[in-house]
């Protein structure tokens, strides 16, 4: 069986490691002079060098080589030894399937033993951020004393959730995503040693797709190498599901004309015919982002064909820049919310939807002029005229107080009632039990910027207050409604009834529904 290419090309010498100059430059300075450190933590994208990395430090802190510069050798015994995976001193674990408590006193048990062969022994955790609270905890006493021959190196791809305590006691490292430029080049001399016909675009598209990994952009390529005699650009676009498709033009033309129907239909019809959701919700991504780049004068950055360049002139002159980025938004948050949705469309149609909802198209424009009062409207009839929801609100306005109601108050509350569902559907996606809270409330309140929930306990009121949970609702509610929204939690002692939609937010009869306990009993 042969050897995938990303294993045979995986970079053996400092030499090799592709951008990441600013890790190995500190890294041979602590070898040549001596002074290499108990604990390394490398974090950073995955297919970035990481484990590479590692390897290559395990070997030349155990190099033969009597000048400490040209470590790694790769000629010695023991260098020889790790490059053909046999040296004993050398010890890998996967954290992802070694979580547990037991399995890190394991590791703290046999440490003390001296090395094998080699003047260090290294132990590689990949993936430690997939350890358990408890075993980190069994971990910290090993990092802080490790016995003098141990030597640590653990690396991740989600450093945030490392522990305070582990990560001031390692050296940290960080790997970054490598530039399309070096991944190219890297990739056209892969595929010239390797006998492998390319086309350059199609090397572009595979390193733009492998977004700063080269282990992906290797793996593509060899998948590429192996569906035809030549990587050409329409290849690599249909293996790839990168090609923008005529389902993708129809979902934007759907949405530029607010047909519902049609736009739901297209989504379907596509995910029938088996295209994968995520790679679907990053094809109209990568299409709106092509459009963005048109509308702001960078159409020369783009890749596609002339018929295509016409059709996203046309597209671009319709969306306005400010609506483009929040659709953008809007479909770059369902391609996140599709690596766990149980259920694969729905992300899509909450994005299309949301694409189209009046209320939030209506939000992404600038003020409108106040029509002139129909004839023979006069009093109150003509000062509801007037207060019509032509009249916008500065996003970024202060809150208001409890007593600067306004009519324009009484249409967002409208606005929410019609997007609440919705809401809470894009809460549950992120936290179910914080979506049970939120929709135990007795009232809801929109004035201005603040939304004020009313609680009927204070133990319930405590729970929402948390910060964790505000911050998370708040992001919910800036997705849905298009803007910020701060929200107050208050105790209350009312019957939960919500006013409906064609009542007035602000009269009395939705404070007696809100304040009093009230009902409505008929609406003439």
């Amino acid at each position: 069986m042969s050897q995938s290419l990303y294993r045979k090309w995986r970079p053996i010498t400092w030499e090799k490691v592709i951008g990441q100059e600013h890790v190995v430059q500190t890294l041979r300075n602590a070898v040549t002079a001596g002074r290499v450190a108990h604990a390394y933590l490398f974090a950073g994208p995955r297919g970035t060098g990481k484990t590479s990395t590692a390897r290559i430090l395990a070997k030349a802190v155990n190099c033969l080589d009597e000048d400490l510069a040209k470590r790694p050798c790769n000629a010695c015994e023991h260098c020889r030894a790790v490059n053909e995976g046999r040296f004993l001193d050398l010890i890998e674990i996967d954290a992802a399937s070694n979580t547990s408590v037991e399995d890190v006193r394991d590791l703290r048990d046999r440490i003390n033993f001296s090395p094998n062969r080699g003047r260090y022994k290294v132990y590689i955790i990949d993936e430690v951020h997939m350890l358990s609270t408890a075993a980190f905890n069994a971990l910290l006493k090993t990092l802080e004393e490790p016995p003098p021959h141990a030597i640590f190196i653990l690396a991740t791809t989600e450093v945030h959730k490392i522990p305070a305590t582990v990560l001031s006691r390692c050296q940290r490292h960080e790997f970054r995503r490598i530039p399309v430029t070096e991944i190219v080049d890297t990739l056209q001399k892969l595929a010239d040693e390797e006998k492998i016909k390319t086309e350059p675009e199609a090397l572009s598209l595979v390193a733009r797709q492998a977004t700063g990994s080269m282990r992906d952009a290797i793996s593509l390529l060899d998948q590429l190498a192996s569906a035809g005699d030549r990587v050409t650009l329409r290849l690599a676009q249909d293996v790839l599901g990168t090609a923008t498709n005529q389902v993708v033009f129809e979902i934007i033309e759907a949405m530029l004309g607010r047909q519902s129907a049609a736009g739901l239909e297209a989504i379907h019809r596509s995910l029938d015919a088996g295209a994968d959701p995520r790679q679907f919700a990053r094809q109209i991504v990568d299409y709106l982002r092509n459009l963005l780049l048109v509308a702001m004068g960078n159409a020369a950055q783009v890749d596609a064909t002339a018929e295509v360049r016409s059709q996203m002139a046309r597209h671009a002159q319709a969306l306005p820049v400010n609506e483009l980025l929040r659709v953008i938004q809007l479909y770059n948050q369902a391609a996140t919310d599709l690596r766990s949705s149980w259920q694969p469309a729905l992300p899509l149609e909450m994005a299309f939807v949301e694409a189209i909802s009046p209320s939030n198209a209506a939000q992404s424009q600038p003020p409108a002029q106040l029509p002139n009062p129909p004839t023979g409207t006069s009093g109150p009839e003509k000062a509801e005229t007037l207060a019509s929801p032509v009249t916008m609100k500065d996003p970024k306005a202060e809150p208001r107080s409890s007593e600067d109601t306004t009519p324009e108050d009484a249409i967002t509350n409208r606005q929410l009632d019609s997007s609440w569902n919705l809401v809470l559907a894009q809460l549950k996606n992120q936290d179910s039990s914080l979506t049970a809270l939120v929709n135990s409330a007795k009232s809801r309140l929109l004035k201005g910027s603040t939304l004020t929930l009313g609680m009927s306990s204070d133990v319930l009121k405590q729970r929402l207050e948390d910060p964790a949970n505000i911050e998370l609702f708040q992001k919910m509610l800036k997705q849905v409604m298009g803007r910020d929204i701060f929200v107050q939690v208050v105790l209350t002692s009312a019957t939960r009834s919500m006013p409906p939609a064609e009542v007035d937010h602000d009269g009395m009869v939705a404070s007696a529904l809100r304040d009093l306990g009230g009902e409505i009993v008929d609406i003439q």
